[in-house]
Parts: structure tokens; sequence; C-alpha cells
């Protein structure tokens, strides 16, 4: 991957990078509500390509597939706000599949991820978001793959509200797994922003959760971007976690100690 810093002033897009249960729907929403910030979405997710190109109408080839340079000017066209400004969500695996097909639209920039994203989505910068308590992290990524609900409220979402009606299981390995899945990921982002040269603007779930318009804000002084006179930063989703989630969280946490 070649180095590109970022060296433009004026940005056109964001992308907010992490891993699951660190709070970014939650952010994409209250992002939304700025109304300078676009319409962000994890437009980008492979396993629901097929639900956007069904929500945006976008024509099928002969197999019943469809172009990538297509679905790419359709995602700008809904994740653009009206100051032209994009906003999506990127999670460490959704990254590798974007610039891989991202370099297949752009030959000339294969093998360059931060080029081919500025290319397709015009001066970009990134926001990583993340958790300090990783076992509660752990312990909600656990519980919604059970559950199948990843969000309440919600924002525009094209899956993951609904649920599957299966009921939430403890299980201490499950959890540990999840566990090294995060420090995996955190330290893959970490070392990806290295390796192109980008500085992205770090926000804990926890300066999230403790303050939402302050979280807020700081992204967009990070984007160069003001909130209105008068604009009152507004959260869609609803929070998940209760009494079951600290329980197992206390329950992990003796397991851990006996291992």
């Amino acid at each position: 991957m070649v180095t590109s810093p970022e060296t433009e002033s004026s940005v056109e897009s964001y992308f907010v990078c992490g891993t699951p249960r660190t709070g970014s729907s939650l952010l994409l929403g209250l992002l939304e509500s700025t109304g300078i910030a676009g319409r962000p979405q994890a437009y980008f997710r492979a396993p629901d390509e097929q639900l956007w190109v069904e929500r945006w109408g976008i024509a099928r080839t002969d197999s019943g597939g469809f172009d990538y340079a297509d679905y790419l000017r359709a995602a700008l066209a809904a994740g653009r706000g009206d100051n032209g400004v994009f906003g999506a969500k990127l999670m460490w695996g959704t990254l590798g599949e974007v610039v891989d097909k991202l370099g297949v639209v752009h030959p000339d920039l294969a093998g360059d991820d931060v080029a081919l994203l500025h290319r397709a989505f015009g001066r970009a910068r990134f926001i990583f978001v993340r958790r300090d308590d990783v076992v509660a992290q752990a312990v909600s990524w656990l519980r919604a793959e059970q559950t199948g609900t990843w969000y309440l409220g919600g924002n525009g979402e094209i899956s993951g509200g609904s649920g599957t009606g299966r009921p939430p299981t403890f299980d201490a390995e499950a959890v540990h797994h999840f566990v090294e899945v995060i420090h995996e990921h955190n330290a893959a982002w970490e070392s990806w922003f290295s390796s192109v040269g980008v500085q992205p603007h770090v926000l804990r779930y926890e300066e999230l959760d403790g303050n939402m318009e302050a979280a807020v804000v700081g992204i967009l002084a990070f984007l160069g971007l003001a909130l209105p006179a008068g604009r009152v930063v507004t959260p869609q989703h609803r929070r998940q976690a209760d009494d079951l989630n600290h329980r197992w969280i206390e329950r992990y946490r003796a397991w851990s100690a006996e291992r």
C-alpha cells in the first residue's frame, strides 16, 4: 500500500472506521442529524450490497449481478448531503473488500488504498472509533450476533434491526473469541493508518456515551465543519445494554480469572 498523506484541508468525504459495538451506528445517526455531515451508513458491507442494489434500483447484468461503478454512484448519491459531504462506515473486514473493488474500477490506482478512496469519494478523512472496555464490547457483540438485533431505533439502515427471535445465551468462550478479534482488528486499523500515512480522529465509545454533542462537534471540527447555530445533535438510536450485559461481563471476568 502506497503512503498518501492528507494534504488538503477541504474535506469531501469521511469514513467512520472501527469494530462492531463501538457506538458507530449511534454516531452515524448523530452526524446525520447535524445536517452538514451527509447521510452516513454502512453502504459497503458485502452481505448488504444486494439489499442496497434493490433499494436504489440499480440495473442488473444478464447474470444477475451489477456494475460496481453504478453501485458507487448510487452510494454517493445516497450518502452525500446538500453541502456535498459524503459519509460512510467501514469495519475492518470491509476495508479490504472496498479497495479491491475500487481497484477494478480504477486499475491505475490498484494497490494504493488511500488514493483509491480519494478518487472514488473525493478528499477523505477518517474517524477511528474504539472502546476502552473491550469485554463489554465483546459481550455486546455476542449478544447482537445471537439475537440478530444490532440496534434499537435506527436511521435508515438496510439490515440488522429486525432480530431473529433467538434468545441470548452466555458463552464465555465466545466472548473470549470476540475479545481477541477486537484486539486484532484494532491493531490492524492502527497498522493500516500508519502504513498509508493517515492521522485519524480517534473517538472512544466512552467519550461518545458521556457527551454525544461534544463528540460530534469534535468530529465536525476535524472535518473542517461547524455545527449550524440552533442545530440540535439528536440521537436516532436507543441504548441496548441492560442488566443482562452487566451480568455477562461479570461472569466472563470471573471465568477469565480462573483460566
